[in-house]
């Protein structure tokens, strides 16, 4: 959402936080705590958990951890444990899954439209001093859109691969469902300036962008519903890597541009 000066507002706190997914919340912020210590510079929850929008037993816990230093092994390894033991432990999730980012990252000139605005705006600080002090506000700008999703072309052989390499339907469910909320956003931030605000809601987004292309309204209102409810269907992704796609890759470069390279994986 925007408010009336037009600023992006940031969503989420530990306030919405639904009770059934309290304890989880507890035991990550004491896990988080005790494995990464002085080398955690700050914990954040970001997506349905903290939005107050979660499912038991369908929703996952997404998490990201701003390191003092950049992330070593040893600590993707540490964070992979973590989110096995939550997993294992709490049925009200559906996984969890923990991004780490060295702060200087998160904090640098490249990465201030997509991960420092991601911080700023869908994260909600859970442990340690909030990087968002640091950062700007934002509005929903062409800028936005370009830094955030004007990489789709780039997911598109990534995608394929992938599916070719799928050995069972899970690994197909997995899939779609990233894929399907990759398109969604970028169908939604395609059209975001123009809307002049921002939710995460997927159902939203599809409809929003309907709104301005009507000739896909159906097709975007159908991949979110996949978001939610995958399905191991390699037709459908076909349909993405090869129809929409590749045309909505090609429109976002015509309206926003490319998404400026990284020398790391983000």
């Amino acid at each position: 959402m925007a408010g009336k000066d037009g600023y992006i507002e940031r969503e989420g706190s530990l306030g919405l936080v639904r009770p059934e997914f309290r304890a989880v919340v507890a035991a990550l912020r004491d896990q988080v705590a005790h494995r990464f210590g002085g080398r955690l510079h700050s914990a954040y929850l970001y997506g349905s958990v903290p939005r107050g929008t979660a499912r038991a037993g369908r929703s996952d816990l997404d998490v990201l951890l701003a390191l003092h230093e950049s992330p070593t092994e040893a600590d993707r390894a540490e964070a992979r444990t973590i989110e096995s033991e939550l997993d294992a432990g709490f049925e009200v999730i559906d996984g969890a899954g923990i991004l780490l980012f060295g702060r200087d990252v998160l904090l640098s000139g490249l990465e201030r439209y997509d991960l420092g605005w991601f911080v700023a705006c869908l994260c909600t600080p859970l442990l340690g001093d909030d990087l968002a002090e640091h950062l700007p506000r934002y509005r929903p700008t062409s800028l936005l859109a370009r830094e955030t999703n004007g990489d789709l072309g780039d997911a598109l052989p990534r995608w394929r691969r992938q599916a070719a390499e799928a050995a069972d339907d899970a690994a197909l469910q997995s899939l779609m469902r990233r894929a399907s909320r990759k398109l969604v956003r970028t169908a939604f931030t395609l059209v975001m300036p123009q809307h002049g605000g921002w939710t995460s809601d997927l159902t939203e987004q599809a409809e929003i962008f309907g709104r301005y292309y009507p000739e896909r309204a159906g097709q975007l209102r159908e991949i979110a519903v996949l978001a939610g409810n995958p399905v191991a269907d390699r037709n459908v992704l076909d349909m993405y890597t090869e129809n929409l796609g590749p045309w909505l890759a090609a429109e976002y470069l015509t309206v926003h541009g490319a998404k400026a390279p990284r020398p790391y994986e983000s």
